[in-house]
C-alpha cells in the first residue's frame, strides 16, 4: 500500500485547545453574600443542614411501634451521624413516658430461678428501701415479741402441760411398783428400780440375805416393771415432739400477727400492683417459716439487715428510671455480649465461687428498654456472640440473661436462670455503608429486624442561598463548642476549604468531623493571636498546619523527582512518553504526583501488554482501562484488516499497587507516539479515563493531581509552556490554591479542559489530530494519519512474513 492510498481529503482541524482563566479555578465565596459580621450574630441551626433523608428515616422509626423497625444509621467516620443521631433521639424522647423499674427478687419455692418484677418508674428504689426497713423493724419487732408477757405466759403454759403429763405417768408407775414391793427412783439421768420391803429400799446386802424365793419374786417384779416404764418412757419422745410443735405453733403465730401488722402498711402502698403483693406475701410466708433467724441470740447483738443471713429479702433494683425523666437513650461504647444482656456475677466464699440473685447486674439492652440504644456496628460484630445476642432479645422480644457457657452449650455447672425480661426498644446501629451492604447480603436475620435506614449526606449543592446556610452551620458549631465568633471573610474561607474537600467546586462537605476540627484549631491560632474574632488568615494558618503535619510522604515524593532520582520531565520533547498524575491517600493526607507512563509498539498480533497487571500491581479497574484502549485502538484503525500490533505499557518507577483508570488517556497517548513515532511535549501532564470511542470521562482527585504537578515545574521554574490537561467534566470541580490562580492568571501554567482523546494527542504532539474521509482514511500529515500508516505498514509486513514462511514450509 503506498502512501497516497492513505491520503485522503484535506482535515478538519480540531478546535485548540483554550486555557482555562484563573477565575474558573476556583469557586469562590462571595463574602458581599454573606450580610453579617461574624458568627455571633447568627442564630444556630435547630436542624441538621442537608440531611433531610436522615431526618425522615429517623422520624419515621422512632414514630412507628411495630417490632422490626429498628434503624440503620450509615455514612463515612466523622460525618456526625453520632452527634446527630443522639440530638435527635434526645428530643424525641422528652415527649415519651418513662419506662418501668424492673428488679429481680427471691423465689422461694425454686431459689435457682429469681422472679423479675415491673414497677412504675421510680418505685423500684422504693420498694428495695421498703424491704430494707421491713428487715430491720422484723430485727426490733420480732424478738420484742419472743420477749413479751403473753409469749412467756404461752411459752409456760405448754412446758408445765408436758410437764405434768410426764409427772403424772410417773406418778402412777410408782404406784404400780410400790404395790409389787418395787420402789421406783428418779435420778438425774433417768428412772431406776430397787426392792423394798416394809416400806424399806433394801441394800445388796439386805437383797441377798433374802431367800432365794424372794429373790426370784422381787427380780420378776422388777423385769415386769422394766417392761412397764419402758413403754410409757417411749411415749416421752413423742410428748416432746408434739410439745416442740406446739412451740413451732406459737412462734408462727406470735410471727405471723407481728409480720401482718408491719406488712399492713406495705401492702396498702402497693395496692396497685399484684406482682409486688404476691412477693409481700410469699416474703411474710417465708419469715414465718424462717423466723428463728430474727431471735436474736447473745451472739448477735448489732445484727442488722446487711447481714448475710437477711439476703434472701432483698430487692435487686436491676433498672430504676426517674419519674418524668423520659425514655431512656443509651450508647453502648462497648458492646460485648454481657455488657448487653447482662451478667451474673460470683463471688469467693471457702474456696468455691458462690452466687445469688442479688448478683444479677443489667446489661445496655436492660438500661435501654422502653427507649432508644445506640451501637456502633463495627465494634457490635467484632465482640463474639454480641450480634446473636441482640438479634435473639430482639426477635423473641425478651432479655434472658445467660452466660456465654450456657449459651454455646459448654457449661454443666448449676447457675441462675433468671425470670426473662420483656424487651420493648428500637436499636440504632451506626456504621459505614460497606457494612451495611455486607449484612443485608450475607444475614437473612438482618432485614427483618432492621427495616429503616438513614444515608446521611457526605456534601450538599452549593445553590443559591446555601452559603448563608452553610454560614448558620459554622455559626452552631461555633456557639455549640463555646469558640471564638468566626469573622465574615473566616467563614468564607471555611466555605472554599468545604468546597475543596468536597471535590467539587459546585458542592460543601458536610464532614462536621474536618469542619469542627479545623474550626477549633483556627480558634488556637486566633487565641494565639489575641484576637477575638477568627479571621480568614487564622483559618488558612490551621489549614496549612493541617497539610505540613502530614505532608512528610508528598515532600519526600517530590524531594526525589527533583533530585532525579524518580525520572519526570517538565520540559522537552520524547517519544512513548507521557507524565501521568496519580492520587496519593496515606490517612489523613492526600495529594497528587506525577508519574511516568512510557510505551513501546512493534509489529505483532494485536496485543497490548499491561506490564502492571502482568506482575500483579494492577488492579481490576486499571486492567480493564487498558481493555478499554486496546478496543478504541481495533475500533480505530484496525475495523477492516488486523491489529497488527504488540505494545506494553508502564508505570515507570512505580513499586506499589496501580488502581483506577484515570490514567488510561494518559497510556493512550503513550501508545499512540510509539506506534507513529510521535514526540510528546513533556512540559504536559495527562489525566483523565477514555472510553472505546475516545471520549474523556471525568476522575477524582483533579485538584490534588493538577497541584502535584504545579509544585514539581514551579520547584524547578515555570516556563509558560507547562500545564496540566483534564477532562472537560471535571471543570466544576476545581478549587485549586491561590499560588497556582496567581500563576495562571500570569500565564506561566495552565489547565486545559478536553471531551476527545485526538484533543490531548494533537496538543502533546503538535500536531492535528486529523478526521477521516469517507474512507475512513486519515491525512498522512496528522497524528491518526502517522497511527494508521504505521499500521498498515505493519500488517502488510506481517501478510508477507507469513507469506514467506508458508511458501518456505
Amino acid at each position: 500500500m503506498t502512501h497516497d492510498d492513505v491520503t485522503g481529503k484535506a482535515e478538519v482541524r480540531p478546535p485548540e485547545l483554550t486555557a482555562l482563566p484563573a477565575d474558573r479555578l476556583i469557586s469562590t465565596c462571595d463574602c458581599a453574600a454573606l450580610p453579617f459580621s461574624d458568627t455571633g450574630e447568627l442564630q444556630p441551626r435547630e436542624t441538621a443542614l442537608g440531611q433531610e433523608r436522615v431526618l425522615e428515616a429517623v422520624e419515621f422509626a422512632t414514630g412507628i411501634e411495630h417490632a422490626g423497625y429498628n434503624l440503620y444509621v450509615m455514612g463515612s467516620p466523622g460525618v456526625g451521624k453520632h452527634r446527630l443521631i443522639n440530638e435527635l433521639l434526645s428530643s424525641r424522647v422528652r415527649s415519651h413516658a418513662a419506662p418501668s423499674d424492673w428488679c429481680y427478687v427471691a423465689n422461694f419455692d425454686d431459689p435457682d430461678a429469681p422472679n423479675a418484677i415491673e414497677l412504675p418508674p421510680g418505685q423500684g428504689a422504693r420498694l428495695r428501701a421498703d424491704m430494707q426497713q421491713l428487715v430491720e423493724d422484723l430485727l426490733t419487732a420480732l424478738p420484742a415479741a419472743f420477749q413479751s408477757d403473753e409469749y412467756r405466759r404461752r411459752a409456760q403454759e405448754i412446758t408445765d402441760e408436758f410437764k405434768r403429763r410426764e409427772d403424772e405417768a410417773a406418778e402412777e408407775m410408782g404406784k404400780n411398783a410400790a404395790a409389787r414391793g418395787i420402789a421406783l427412783l428418779h435420778t438425774p439421768t433417768g428412772y431406776s428400780l430397787a426392792p423394798q420391803k416394809d416400806g424399806k429400799i433394801l441394800n445388796a446386802t439386805e437383797f441377798e440375805a433374802l431367800d432365794d424365793a424372794e429373790k426370784a419374786g422381787f427380780q420378776q417384779a422388777m423385769g415386769e416393771i422394766k417392761d412397764e416404764l419402758r413403754s410409757v418412757l417411749g411415749h416421752v419422745p413423742l410428748w416432746q415432739r408434739e410439745m416442740r410443735q406446739r412451740f413451732r405453733e406459737l412462734d408462727a403465730d406470735v410471727t405471723e400477727l407481728t409480720v401482718s401488722q408491719l406488712m399492713l402498711d406495705l401492702q396498702h402502698q402497693y395496692r396497685g400492683l399484684p406482682e409486688v403483693l404476691d412477693y409481700l406475701n410469699a416474703v411474710g410466708a417465708d419469715v414465718v417459716e424462717n423466723a428463728a433467724l430474727f431471735r436474736v441470740q447473745g451472739s448477735d447483738e448489732g445484727l442488722d439487715a446487711d447481714d448475710p443471713r437477711f439476703l434472701r429479702y432483698r430487692v435487686n433494683l436491676l433498672v430504676g428510671n426517674d419519674d418524668g425523666g423520659g425514655a431512656p437513650v443509651v450508647f453502648e461504647a462497648n458492646p460485648n455480649y454481657q455488657n448487653l444482656v447482662g451478667r451474673i456475677e460470683h463471688v469467693a466464699h471457702m474456696g468455691t465461687l458462690t452466687t445469688n440473685f442479688t448478683l444479677i447486674k443489667a446489661g445496655a439492652l436492660h438500661r435501654a428498654n422502653g427507649g432508644f440504644l445506640v451501637l456502633d456496628a463495627d465494634k457490635l460484630l467484632l465482640q463474639p456472640f454480641a450480634w446473636d445476642a441482640v438479634k435473639r432479645a430482639l426477635g423473641g422480644e425478651e432479655i434472658r440473661i445467660e452466660s456465654v457457657e450456657r449459651v454455646v452449650g459448654v457449661m454443666s455447672t448449676t447457675s441462675l436462670e433468671p425470670e426473662p425480661i420483656p424487651l420493648d426498644l428500637k436499636v440504632v446501629l451506626i456504621g459505614d455503608r460497606r457494612l451495611y451492604y455486607l449484612l443485608k447480603a450475607y444475614d437473612p436475620e438482618y432485614g427483618p429486624l432492621f427495616k429503616v435506614v438513614a444515608d446521611f449526606n457526605e456534601d450538599m449543592p452549593r445553590l443559591d442561598g446555601q452559603e448563608m446556610a452553610y454560614a448558620r452551620l459554622v455559626a452552631t458549631l461555633q456557639q455549640g463548642e463555646a469558640l471564638r465568633p468566626v469573622s465574615r471573610d473566616g467563614v468564607a474561607r471555611i466555605i472554599d476549604w468545604s468546597a475543596r474537600r468536597a471535590g467539587d467546586g459546585e458542592k460543601l462537605s458536610l464532614h462536621l468531623g474536618s469542619l469542627t476540627d479545623l474550626m477549633k484549631e483556627a480558634d488556637h491560632f486566633a487565641e494565639v493571636d489575641q484576637s477575638p474574632q477568627v479571621q480568614a488568615g487564622h483559618v488558612q494558618t490551621a489549614i496549612d498546619a493541617q497539610m505540613r503535619r502530614s505532608d512528610q510522604l508528598r515532600k519526600r515524593l517530590h524531594e526525589a523527582i527533583l533530585d532525579d532520582t524518580v525520572l519526570i520531565d517538565t520540559d522537552g520533547r520524547q517519544l512513548g512518553q507521557v507524565n501521568g498524575l496519580v492520587f496519593i491517600r496515606a490517612g489523613d493526607q492526600a495529594f497528587g504526583s506525577p508519574t511516568r507512563i512510557s510505551a513501546t509498539a512493534r509489529m505483532g498480533a494485536g496485543t497490548v501488554i499491561d506490564i502492571e497487571t502482568e506482575a500483579k500491581l494492577g488492579g481490576a479497574i486499571h486492567s480493564k482501562g487498558v481493555m478499554i484502549l486496546s478496543a478504541y485502538l481495533a475500533a480505530r484503525y484496525a475495523r477492516h484488516q488486523p491489529l497488527s500490533v504488540s505494545a506494553s505499557l508502564v508505570f515507570e518507577q512505580s513499586y506499589g499497587d496501580i488502581e483506577g483508570d484515570s490514567a488510561s488517556l494518559g497510556e493512550l497517548c503513550a501508545l499512540l507516539s510509539a506506534i507513529g513515532d510521535l514526540s510528546i511535549d513533556q512540559s504536559l501532564a495527562v489525566t483523565g479515563s477514555v472510553n472505546q470511542h475516545g471520549q474523556v470521562q471525568a476522575i477524582g482527585g483533579v485538584n490534588e493531581k493538577i497541584e502535584g504537578f504545579y509544585d514539581i515545574c514551579a520547584a524547578r521554574g515555570l516556563t509558560g509552556r507547562q500545564g496540566v490537561i483534564i477532562p472537560a467534566a471535571n471543570t466544576d470541580d476545581l478549587m485549586l490554591r491561590e499560588d497556582l490562580r496567581d500563576a495562571a492568571s500570569q500565564g506561566r501554567f495552565a489547565v486545559y479542559p478536553v471531551d476527545h482523546a485526538d484533543q490531548v494527542i494533537a496538543r502533546l504532539t503538535g500536531m492535528s489530530a486529523g478526521s477521516p474521509d469517507e474512507n475512513g482514511l486519515y491525512p498522512s500529515d496528522s497524528c491518526n494519519g502517522r497511527v494508521q500508516l504505521r499500521l498498515f505498514e505493519w500488517t502488510a509486513a506481517r501478510q508477507q512474513y507469513v507469506g514467506s514462511a508458508g511458501n518456505g514450509g
